[in-house]
């Protein structure tokens, strides 16, 4: 913690700004890339979202209080960037964001960053029919294999209500699979 809070004053150092940042995002890119993917599924998307949160990270570094670990407070600003831009671009295109996510996944097989099969189609067409929530707790928890810990502090949520909407959402994605 206090190598965190050290470097937390490197960033907010004019002197040694640039250097720390150039850390931060060497560190965290991948991750975060991953996480907004898992998300937002198109990889042009993805960075636009991507480079959003860094922003939004630099301009709100000043007020992070350190509840949390910078890793947790970065990956739910990436997250709520990544659930902004669906719901802003299902607007844009006058379709719900259930419409907008089915839409993605049909054109999964046209993204040159996809590498997926059928069957990871056919996953993520069962996971695009789970609530918001579940879909974000199962996709922590199965793609980015954080932990429950990890997750309740960025969804700002309990562990017993992250283990149930895990459990029910692997119940939902198996019935899926198995009557598809």
């Amino acid at each position: 913690m206090q190598e965190e809070q050290e470097f937390i004053q490197k960033l907010l150092d004019p002197k040694t700004q640039h250097e720390a940042f150039q850390k931060l995002l060497l560190d965290y890119q991948k991750p975060l890339y991953h996480q907004i993917r898992n998300i937002v599924l198109n990889h042009d998307d993805t960075d636009d979202v991507l480079q959003n949160t860094f922003i939004k990270v630099f301009q709100n570094l000043k007020n992070f209080k350190g509840d949390s670990k910078l890793f947790s407070w970065m990956y739910r600003i990436a997250t709520n960037e990544a659930l902004t831009f669906i719901n802003q671009k299902a607007q844009k295109e006058k379709i719900s964001t259930i419409e907008l996510q089915n839409k993605t996944i049909h054109n999964l097989n046209a993204d040159v960053y996809f590498d997926g099969d059928e069957i990871e189609i056919k996953l993520q067409k069962a996971i695009a029919i789970l609530p918001q929530k579940q879909q974000l707790v199962f996709k922590m928890r199965y793609f980015e294999e954080l932990k429950y810990e990890e997750i309740a502090e960025i969804l700002n949520t309990s562990i017993g209500a992250l283990k149930a909407s895990y459990h029910h959402a692997t119940k939902k994605i198996e019935a899926y699979i198995n009557s598809n």
